[in-house]
């Protein structure tokens, strides 16, 4: 079988992506062969093809750490053919094949079968939602309520802050949001922040071990000096879901806001979290969490098309949930 797809390819220190004809070699060994419906736009797409960018050992490789789409051959008892099913995270798009490709073949303990979200749905929430999702459910399960006060989320116009935005507010929290991108009021207001501010910290801000407490907990996807100096100003016993790192992987803090505030830090990966976790996220991203204004952060762009993309995302310029068209934008 031959089939279309998207190939970085580096070569004399830069990394090419271009659309190529691919045989059976590339989909590799799996249980689960997947006609691919959509895939997304993420941070670590974009890395993989930014030299020494990280995330990708060995190419050629397929990006494409998200796919959505319809099961075509299985040799699991678990998936049938015609079952809409996602995939996403574990080694997708750095060291396997992803989802900027016609076909893929993965793993049946990598699979989720989707209940209540379309293909298309599911590929705007993709990892970044997922990992929003995680986070909300990190914090109620800290114990956090609407009751207790605001929350933050910063990096708010990103893939992970815009569906953290949404989910909050449709569980009744009010919302503060952060953004660096000063046009972006009405679409924060439009997903359900209360409050709309600045990138923190701003920049006429000293640095303190703690600052006046403005915030019940918070979702960060930004990490650095913004996560120092959110942990530094949330209240007595909150909580902080911390997924990101496009403002630094270096924290540069103190232990007196986890001593004296009793603040808890909540580390979130939804890289390697377990299938059965994963399956019972997406079933609650499928109900309770699922989140109200998808049309309004998400956009569409064909598969070919995707650099220019992922390029805006590496740039910092890039909003929302972009879903990559696979099936029919070859």
């Amino acid at each position: 079988m031959e089939f279309s797809a998207m190939v970085a390819r580096e070569s004399d220190g830069k990394i090419g992506l271009n659309r190529e004809q691919v045989g059976d070699d590339f989909l590799g060994e799996g249980d689960v062969t997947i006609k691919v419906h959509y895939s997304s736009a993420n941070y670590k797409d974009a890395l993989a093809i930014t030299p020494k960018g990280g995330v990708v050992r060995n190419y050629p490789i397929i990006p494409g750490i998200d796919i959505t789409g319809e099961v075509v051959a299985s040799d699991s008892p678990d998936f049938t053919v015609g079952d809409l099913v996602l995939a996403h995270g574990y080694e997708l798009g750095v060291s396997r094949n992803g989802g900027y490709a016609e076909y893929s073949r993965v793993p049946a303990d990598w699979v989720v079968k989707l209940d209540g979200l379309t293909t298309r749905e599911a590929a705007a929430i993709g990892t970044a939602g997922f990992t929003a999702a995680l986070s909300v459910q990190a914090l109620t399960d800290h114990g956090l309520t609407p009751e207790d006060g605001t929350v933050l989320v910063t990096g708010a116009t990103g893939g992970v802050g815009s569906v953290a935005v949404d989910i909050l507010a449709g569980l009744g929290f009010e919302v503060v949001a952060s953004t660096g991108k000063t046009d972006a009021g009405e679409t924060l207001a439009a997903l359900g922040a209360k409050t709309v501010i600045g990138r923190l910290p701003e920049p006429e801000t000293k640095p303190r071990p703690l600052n006046k407490t403005q915030w019940a907990a918070a979702v960060d996807s930004v990490g650095g000096a913004s996560l120092a100096y959110v942990l530094s100003s949330i209240g007595y016993g909150g909580a902080v879901a911390a997924s990101g790192l496009t403002g630094g992987a270096a924290v540069d803090t103190t232990v007196l806001p986890f001593i004296l505030r009793g603040v808890s830090l909540l580390g979130i990966d939804s890289v390697q979290l377990p299938i059965a976790r994963r399956r019972e996220v997406w079933e609650l991203l499928g109900a309770e969490l699922r989140p109200e204004h998808l049309d309004v952060i998400e956009s569409i762009a064909p598969v070919t098309d995707v650099e220019a993309v992922l390029h805006s995302i590496k740039d910092g310029t890039h909003s929302g949930r972009t879903v990559v068209q696979v099936a029919g934008a070859f």
